[in-house]
């Protein structure tokens, strides 16, 4: 059979971190299934991480489209991405993405799409796609809290936000500070970057989110960033059994064990790495509880730490049968499907926050930094979660967090959380299809307007 001819040709650029490449990759997989064409553009060390992602369904509709970036000091191509990077080279790979712009423009004038998606630190795609009278918008893979917030911010340039729900403390105001005020390529601000790509996009943006838990911040950025705001729904990937077979085996026979709801998951995602105070602490927290549970412990790449050193002196031997510490990697999607999982510990990243939502399992919420302190307020707000609250230094405390693993596990209000998990897991089910069919529409009328310019 003939194929069909694609609608619409949409050009991809995310931002070089994981969590950004994979939520443009399920965007494009949504939009393929609509008979759109994806050229997804990054870095070839990027590429390389989803290749096998893209099965046979998508071959002719997405295309792998490689974005090299110039040579700079201290940043072989093993470093063009922020996986694995080291935290000092962060700048230098900000400066490379931003010189790779005459790159960009070659390929665009090659492929000559229709539209352009593009991320929160590159203004300069839309400038390329503009020059060549191609449409283009932002989309924002942070949540509409997040995304409402750095433009307020950049406009503002107050912490102060209009919503009392999600509320910063006094340590969380001066991280976020910091990094709002830090500079991108060329001395510029990264809050004033997103910005000028809300500016440069057309009339619209796209959001990572679903109304139905942030409708009123979505209401918010369309007004503050003067483009109307479209929610692209949850992204979450489809359930796929991959990875190491023999690992996860050992895991679901420990898991089909417990009895149902009575196990907490803990991870922190993979491009965060707790400090030892705080492993610490975790670790005393969980052992306090008396909660059985799973815990993906991950270190930075190259620094040679043993699990056994970081961890307290007899905790394996104390804890026993309730306790299963893993390193590195952890089949996260098919442990929060199963029945015995009845909470999740988590960093409040916003992939693993959707993810949670979709698969309806309440979180038990520790923000470490970035979005992650807006995204907990709103999870526990919406009615998933509860946060482990840290000292007036912004320190965690083993007794606190052994409370708040009760209060969810074992509680009462665990119950309520599990009961309003399931139901937002539901709605978020039926409105997927809804959510992306707007975009979609937004998207053709905005590829005709291009094509008549």
């Amino acid at each position: 059979m003939k194929a069909k001819q694609p609608i619409c040709s949409v050009l991809m650029l995310p931002w070089l971190a994981h969590g950004h490449v994979s939520s443009f990759l399920e965007l494009a997989k949504r939009l393929a299934k609509k008979n759109f064409l994806i050229y997804l553009c990054s870095t070839p060390i990027n590429l390389k991480s989803i290749e096998n992602k893209i099965t046979q369904e998508f071959s002719h509709s997405i295309q792998l489209v490689e974005l090299q970036l110039p040579a700079l000091p201290n940043l072989p191509p093993h470093y063009h991405t922020t996986n694995g990077l080291p935290p000092h080279l962060m700048l230098t790979l900000k400066e490379a993405f931003e010189l790779s712009s005459e790159n960009f423009s070659f390929i665009l004038k090659e492929l000559q799409p229709n539209f352009v998606l593009f991320d929160f630190l590159q203004p300069w795609a839309a400038t390329a796609a503009s020059s060549l009278k191609i449409p283009a918008a932002q989309f924002f893979t942070t949540g509409g809290v997040t995304s409402c917030f750095m433009i307020h911010f950049s406009r503002k340039g107050s912490l102060r936000f209009p919503f009392s729900s999600i509320y910063l403390h006094d340590f969380e105001e001066k991280k976020i500070s910091q990094i709002l005020n830090s500079s991108s390529a060329n001395g510029v601000r990264d809050a004033d970057k997103v910005f000028e790509g809300v500016q440069k996009s057309t009339s619209i943006v796209l959001v990572k989110s679903f109304k139905e838990i942030e409708g009123k911040y979505l209401d918010h950025l369309s007004i503050l960033a003067g483009k109307k705001a479209i929610p692209v729904g949850p992204l979450v990937r489809d359930f796929i059994d991959d990875g190491d077979d023999e690992g996860k085996a050992s895991i679901m026979e420990w898991l089909d064990k417990k009895e149902q709801s009575s196990v907490v998951y803990v991870s922190f995602g993979s491009e965060y790495f707790s400090s030892m105070e705080e492993l610490q602490e975790i670790a005393y927290g969980l052992e306090l509880s008396g909660v059985s549970f799973i815990w993906v412990v991950r270190f930075p790449t190259g620094e040679n730490i043993k699990l056994e050193e970081a961890l307290p002196k007899g905790l394996p031997e104390r804890v026993g049968e309730r306790g299963l510490v893993l390193e590195g990697w952890a089949p996260q999607t098919k442990i929060l499907r199963h029945t015995s999982v009845g909470g999740f510990l988590s960093h409040c990243g916003w992939n693993s926050v959707m993810e949670t939502m979709k698969i309806g399992v309440p979180i038990i919420a520790m923000p470490m930094h970035l979005d992650q302190p807006f995204n907990a307020r709103l999870v526990q707000d919406v009615g998933i979660a509860l946060e482990v609250k840290r000292d007036i230094n912004g320190r965690l405390e083993r007794d606190e967090i052994a409370k708040v693993i009760r209060e969810v596990m074992v509680e009462e209000k665990g119950e309520e959380l599990r009961k309003k998990s399931k139901e937002l897991s539901q709605t978020m089910l039926k409105k997927e299809d809804e959510e992306i069919d707007l975009v979609v529409e937004e998207l053709l009328q905005l590829c005709k307007i291009g094509k008549t310019n």
